[in-house]
């Protein structure tokens, strides 16, 4: 059987530098004077045989996956192989990465400078990989003896290109979020164009440049740290694997040999990519703890609070205020809304501003509920200047008067209907144009323009109140003018309200700077919208029903009764009041006009014919139905009995009191008539 024998590749010792390179290959039936020298069996001791090994395998090496960092492993030929490496490694087996240069760590200004050295090239193509943070910085400069011709920076974490100080292109995407970017550009002939990890960001005609040896190229910065705030600043991150075409820029060189361009300065440029510590200076607000990432850090908020730094507290839910308020939240803190009932009795609120509100002020909003026609709402002043919000026959007048001098102005609003009609009302004033130092003022009730009035001069700002004015609600701080009664709702300037409650009421005091602030810590306002107590007793009559308006009562009335108080009937005659007679409408209600045989206001009884008859005295009433008859004495006739009895005969007499008729005599011996010829019967 014929065995074969296996040579791998050996160095010799430095001693033998002139030998041949080491046979690398199989062997079989190595005969030296008949003697089999391969292969042979020798003791594992022998130092005759190094890397020999039985057998002659042609296994492919890159079955081994030699390559690292996913490199990839082409064969070149009978057991040999090269490693194809991805950026940023390096080497026989892609071993060797790039080594990563920090720049603006700890905040310090940082920058490389480079000289190139290969020849002219009007082809250029510079890539690199790039982990940063900052939205803005200088990343790259290609200079010459007479200008920069090629930059690169960062611009609301975009990239830049320029090209010969005129032409611009802005790379679509931001690359300031912390993760490693292939940023590519390349210039070739008459194009421009952008690459961020491998994807094409956009394209720009340029007029042609070519590079030169010694043309100088500034990583980070430039030494001129104006020149670099011009860019937006140090860049402050990482580089890697800087090239220009396919030559390095290597700011620490690796231990597999490549060219490199030549690195003439290195400035607080640190070695790897490492993070600042950002925990270190305690960044999280409101008991955060902070945890650090590369650059960055995160706070764990506790309860209650939000946002980067657990700045922004969710105060509202820490039940700050008392149970008469409701919290809102506002701008870094928080405020307790309440409404406050003003009597004329009652204290005047004075505020002023804790001399740390920095922003212009350029509005007054309030809320109130009246039925004054006149009352001073609120006064504020210092000095000459100052503002008033009052109410002026049932109307809203604002006057402001600000300045002094050629200065000197005064504006006076006033709304269009009245409004002093018990419900509640809002009241705004603004400046038509903050941005403007003088300005028209606006007025505005319950946000509807039929309420607008607009100021016929412009004014300065409220910007006086912001230090030293006396801010005054439901009055005048001097004995003049007529206070409030009533009731005021939030009210704010500038958007900062003018608080009913002092920090102590508080279960937590206001953490905002800018404030207005109660100097009158004894007013002891009356929390809520009380009216006068209008219905108490209850002045509705005839069971009417009273309602609180406000300062004002209204009788609901049952439906026979009308009348502010329910004193006076609907209708008098709509429920028949008379029972036997007819009613008539009068003022002031009824009159029943009875039928016959009936009395009474309501014509309910029957009526006595006999009670007020008008027969004689001696006479004797006899009843009928709606009328009487007098029976008279002996000596007394007449209807009534009023006249005296006469002696009459028997003919005229009353006892039959007739006469005989058609001519007929009467004989007073029997009483009889005695008839004419052609007439018959008793009379």
């Amino acid at each position: 059987m014929t065995t074969n024998v296996r040579m791998e590749e050996y160095a010799p010792p430095s001693t033998q530098i002139n030998y041949p390179p080491s046979f690398l290959g199989c062997f079989r039936d190595v005969f030296v004077d008949s003697h089999l020298v391969l292969p042979a069996v020798l003791p594992d001791d022998s130092n005759v045989q190094e890397n020999v090994t039985l057998g002659c395998s042609d296994k492919d090496k890159c079955d081994d996956s030699p390559c690292q960092n996913r490199g990839r492993c082409v064969s070149q030929g009978w057991r040999n192989y090269m490693c194809e490496c991805h950026r940023p490694y390096e080497g026989n087996n892609c071993a060797d990465e790039y080594i990563t240069a920090r720049f603006g760590g700890k905040d310090l200004e940082s920058f490389a400078v480079f000289s190139l050295d290969d020849d002219p090239n009007d082809t250029v193509t510079i890539s690199m990989f790039i982990r940063t943070r900052q939205s803005s910085g200088l990343l790259l400069i290609l200079a010459n003896r007479t200008s920069q011709y090629l930059r690169l920076w960062l611009e609301e974490g975009e990239v830049k290109v320029q090209v010969n100080n005129f032409e611009t292109l802005a790379g679509r995407g931001a690359v300031s979020d912390g993760h490693f970017h292939m940023v590519t550009v390349k210039l070739e002939g008459m194009v421009a164009m952008l690459f961020l990890s491998a994807h094409r960001r956009g394209s720009m005609p340029i007029r042609p440049i070519q590079t030169h040896p010694g043309d100088l190229v500034f990583v980070g910065g430039l030494p001129d740290s104006r020149a670099t705030a011009s860019f937006g600043g140090y860049f402050k991150g990482c580089v890697q694997d800087l090239r220009i075409n396919s030559k390095r820029l290597q700011f620490y060189p690796i231990a597999t040999p490549v060219e490199s361009h030549s690195l003439e300065q290195l400035v607080k440029v640190a070695q790897g990519c490492s993070s600042d510590d950002a925990c270190a200076v305690n960044p999280c607000l409101n008991g955060g703890v902070c945890y650090s990432m590369w650059d960055d850090f995160i706070c764990n908020c506790p309860p209650n609070t939000a946002g980067q730094r657990c700045e922004e507290v969710k105060w509202c839910e820490r039940s700050p205020c008392p149970v008469s308020a409701i919290c809102q939240h506002r701008s870094q803190g928080f405020e307790c809304l309440s409404n406050v009932t003003f009597r004329v009795e009652s204290s005047i609120l004075h505020y002023r501003s804790n001399g740390k509100i920095k922003s212009s002020l350029g509005s007054v909003s309030l809320s109130f509920r009246t039925r004054q026609s006149s009352a001073t709402l609120m006064h504020a002043q210092r000095g000459s200047d100052y503002l008033t919000v009052s109410l002026l026959n049932a109307h809203v007048v604002v006057a402001l008067q600000y300045g002094a001098g050629k200065d000197f102005c005064k504006v006076t609003v006033q709304s269009k209907g009245p409004i002093s009609d018990g419900g509640w009302h809002t009241v705004e004033l603004r400046m038509e144009n903050q941005t403007l130092p003088t300005s028209t003022w606006i007025l505005t009730v319950d946000g509807g323009k039929e309420e607008q009035g607009v100021s016929k001069t412009a004014a300065g700002n409220l910007d006086f109140l912001r230090e030293g004015a006396d801010i005054f609600l439901g009055g005048l701080s001097m004995d003049t003018g007529v206070n409030l009664s009533g009731c005021l709702g939030p009210v704010e300037i500038g958007g900062f309200p003018l608080p009913f409650y002092l920090n102590t009421d508080l279960n937590l005091p206001r953490p905002q700077a800018e404030q207005f602030a109660m100097m009158n810590g004894d007013a002891d306002p009356r929390y809520g919208c009380w009216g006068a107590s209008v219905c108490a007793p209850n002045p509705c009559s005839n069971d009417g029903v009273c309602e609180d308006s406000f300062d004002l009562h209204h009788c609901t009335c049952p439906s026979e009764w009308t009348g502010p108080l329910c004193q006076d009937l609907t209708d008098a005659c709509i429920s028949s009041p008379c029972i036997y007679g007819n009613c008539i409408k009068v003022q002031g209600g009824f009159e029943c006009v009875c039928e016959p045989g009936y009395r009474g206001i309501r014509c309910e009884a029957e009526a006595d014919m006999c009670e007020n008859s008008n027969c004689s005295q001696g006479a004797s009433c006899l009843k009928g139905f709606n009328s009487y008859a007098c029976l008279c004495p002996q000596n007394l006739t007449g209807e009534y009995c009023e006249l005296p009895q006469l002696p009459v005969s028997t003919c005229t007499g009353t006892r039959w009191n007739y006469n005989c008729f058609n001519g007929g005599n009467c004989s007073e011996a029997d009483d009889s008539c005695y008839c004419l010829s052609g007439f018959a019967g008793q009379w």
